[in-house]
């Protein structure tokens, strides 16, 4: 199972109030499909009705950029953030 961590405050509220979830997946796409599973009020906030990952929403595995399709393995560790604007 890969470890996800959620970044934000209102994405650790929505989770149930924990910060990271171990979960199983082939990529980044499945692991957020099954914690939004798990944790059914976070539908919808991280993937849209596509199954893609929204754009005021990043996603990193081990430290690089990653999308919905990134590959992931039992040993990634992936971060979960909600995009800051600002001006």
């Amino acid at each position: 199972m890969s470890v996800v961590k959620l970044r934000s405050g209102p994405l650790r509220d929505l989770a149930g109030g924990c910060g990271e979830h171990a979960v199983a997946g082939d990529s980044v796409g499945d692991l957020l499909r099954e914690l939004e599973r798990l944790h059914p009020a976070m539908g919808g906030w991280i993937l849209d009705e596509r199954g893609r990952i929204r754009r005021h929403i990043n996603v990193f595995v081990n430290g690089e950029h990653g999308t919905e399709d990134t590959p992931v393995g039992a040993a990634d560790r992936v971060e979960v953030l909600q995009a800051i604007s600002g001006g």
